[in-house]
């Protein structure tokens, strides 16, 4: 089953072309944002050269959303999701203008970690919005092959932007005026998304249910979060869903970390900043060569085994990624590893959010998806903490990849187990 085929089949559906359209453009803008800042961040000559240097940015800039995100899922589970994706990326519009022009004018100051944060909160507000969506436009047999292509291409579409950033900042003066610039024109695909979201109804995306008062919503948020908690807790496979994937981005956040190491300061001359970035945009455009991969395999897998058993198995990719490093750090290695958990990582992730999406009421898909990524900030900050006390600035340890190794393996085992379990005494459906 080829992407373009699949991608042929829902796109006759003409509400999936607009909420996909949405996607595609806010991404694109998100790839190009982030390129800013990795270069602001990491790979300037003067800073973000250790890992715990590189542990603290991740901190700055995720931590305050692991306890901000629970209260997006039960709002998008009030408010007009097509709202959401109109207003946010709206608001997106000035906050990146202003830090652009912080940046090009005083350069890092608390102010731009500030900004840096609130936009990067939205982006995630937006991504649960338009998974929280996708039901509504897609018919339920055809939602894996959706969950599958709208993920993957929107991360295609954010590689775009980054590359298109990357670019751009270097056919631009140097200084901080070139990020400022990459963030301008970041600004104007997040202005292109929101206009697109007009194509879509103020209904169509759910929820059934009208909004309260502000501070009402404020006030039943708390509730709402402990109330979709345990019903994800009692449904038992969307919840054991967020854990592995939860388990896995801590795993792979720690890779992460040990990669923009490894190119800044293994694979290429610490002294040279640009070396390392064009090495570390070179590695990440590999692994994403890998997330090419899942979308291809993921929809062969899921004719021959359950959702459940394909994350089993994309674990056990990890497990090959990682032990390859924890044997050398050779180039060709290196690279090898970045395909293997690109396809690891997004093969469980499709799974993942259909299994979510497939055993999950829509009365409580926001607040799930919104737990979940609340689950990925927390576990990316988590990883960075660690990453910080067990990793060399070079980013390379055998020891520490040979435990993640381990990590993963034991996560397949534990999981596949649990997760059949729970499908035999609720009776989930196994396609």
């Amino acid at each position: 089953m080829s992407v373009l085929s699949d991608l042929r089949t829902v796109a006759v559906h003409r509400d999936f072309r607009k909420l996909f359209a949405v996607r595609l453009v806010s991404q694109c803008g998100d790839g190009m944002f982030q390129a800013g800042l990795a270069t602001l961040f990491f790979f300037q000559p003067e800073r973000m050269a250790t890992a715990g240097d590189v542990a603290v940015a991740f901190a700055v800039l995720l931590l305050p959303f692991t306890a901000v995100a629970p209260f997006a899922g039960p709002l998008l589970d009030r408010w007009r999701r097509r709202q959401v994706l109109l207003l946010g990326n709206a608001v997106r519009v000035p906050l990146t203008l202003t830090l652009a022009v912080l940046m090009a004018t005083v350069g890092i100051t608390p102010a731009v970690y500030v900004l840096a944060l609130l936009t990067l909160g939205v982006n995630r507000f937006l991504l649960a919005a338009l998974s929280a969506g996708l039901p509504h436009v897609v018919p339920r047999p055809q939602l894996l092959m959706a969950n599958t292509i709208t993920p993957t291409l929107g991360a295609v579409s954010a590689v775009v932007g980054a590359g298109l950033g990357v670019l751009l900042s270097r056919v631009t003066p140097e200084g901080a005026v070139r990020d400022g610039i990459v963030l301008a024109v970041a600004a104007v695909f997040f202005a292109g998304a929101s206009a697109l979201a007009l194509r879509l109804g103020r209904d169509q995306l759910g929820p059934e249910r009208r909004s309260l008062s502000l501070w009402r919503d404020v006030a039943a948020t708390a509730a709402d979060l402990v109330d979709g908690a345990r019903w994800l807790v009692r449904r038992r496979t969307p919840a054991l869903g967020l854990g592995v994937m939860g388990v896995h981005r801590f795993l792979y956040g720690v890779n992460f970390i040990a990669l923009i190491l490894m190119s800044r300061n293994l694979l290429s001359d610490p002294a040279d900043a640009d070396a390392g970035m064009a090495t570390f945009a070179l590695l990440a455009g590999v692994s994403f060569a890998g997330n090419g991969l899942a979308i291809v395999l993921t929809p062969i897998a899921h004719e021959r085994m359950r959702p459940a058993t394909w994350v089993a198995v994309c674990l056990g990719v990890g497990v090959v990624s990682q032990a390859l490093l924890a044997v050398s750090h050779a180039y060709g290695v290196v690279v090898v590893s970045a395909v293997l958990l690109g396809l690891s990582v997004q093969g469980a992730k499709i799974a993942v959010d259909t299994i979510v999406q497939r055993d999950t009421d829509d009365d409580y898909r926001g607040r799930a998806f919104s737990l979940y990524d609340m689950l990925y900030n927390a576990a990316f900050v988590g990883a960075a903490a660690l990453a910080a006390v067990v990793l060399p600035d070079a980013g390379w340890s055998a020891a520490v990849f040979a435990a993640l190794a381990v990590t993963y393996g034991a996560t397949s085992v534990t999981y596949l187990r649990a997760n059949t379990a729970a499908e035999s005494r609720l009776g989930t459906p196994t396609d």
